[in-house]
């Protein structure tokens, strides 16, 4: 398996990409074809989620059995160690009691991909993982993805890191909700591409390609 970095300014359509591939969004046109019977599994934004909710860490990786389950239904024996192995290898088991709003960033983005990962899918999306996140944290949901990969589920992720894209088997460059550039990292990332693609945002600063993007 393999994973894929989705890489653009803001607006460049990289969070829509994600929530169509997720089947959230309904595309304008074009063709959607998957291989394999289980849904993708989308990790949103941290700020997606919001902090008032009145959910506990065990309770919001529990959501990610309702698609198996339905959200009324009592989870199974096998669901339950289900969102406990998950909890695990998080290391957020000792977090279960807690509530989201009481959690730090990399706390709340380890609870989010547990979730994804408690669907059990072989395809995990995510939007912008590490953002925000201190080095320690994007260090460990790095390592994380990795196993996964290792695993043999598919990643695809957004992310303004260009060392993290740089990582990746795979980069689609993307501007103004285009496909401006795909291929493996090496020959997508270059000086000329990411500066003509961060030329219309003169807000942005254009990205370095040998650092990650602030």
């Amino acid at each position: 398996m393999a994973t894929t970095a989705l890489v653009g300014p803001n607006g460049s359509g990289k969070s829509t990409l994600l929530g169509v591939l997720a089947g959230l969004i309904a595309p304008t046109s074009g063709d959607l074809h998957r291989d394999g019977d289980l849904p993708p599994a989308f990790v949103p934004q941290r700020g997606a989620v919001g902090d008032s909710l009145p959910l506990t860490v065990r309770q919001t990786v529990e959501m990610g059995r309702w698609g198996e389950r339905g959200p009324w239904r009592r989870l199974t024996r096998r669901d339950h160690a289900t969102v406990d192995a998950t909890l695990d290898r998080l290391g957020i088991g000792d977090l279960a009691s807690r509530q989201l709003g009481e959690l730090s960033g990399g706390q709340r983005q380890r609870t989010l991909i547990a979730q994804g990962l408690a669907q059990e899918s072989d395809l995990l999306l995510l939007d912008e993982p590490t953002t925000g996140l201190d080095p320690e944290a994007r260090d460990r949901i790095g390592a994380l993805l990795i196993a996964l990969v290792a695993d043999g589920v598919t990643v695809v992720q957004a992310t303004h890191d260009l060392e993290v894209a740089r990582r990746a088997d795979a980069c689609l460059l993307l501007q103004d909700g285009h496909l401006a550039g795909q291929g493996h990292p090496d020959e997508i990332l270059t000086t000329s591409a990411l500066a003509r693609i961060w030329q219309p945002f003169p807000s942005t600063e254009p990205p370095h390609p040998t650092r990650p993007a602030r």
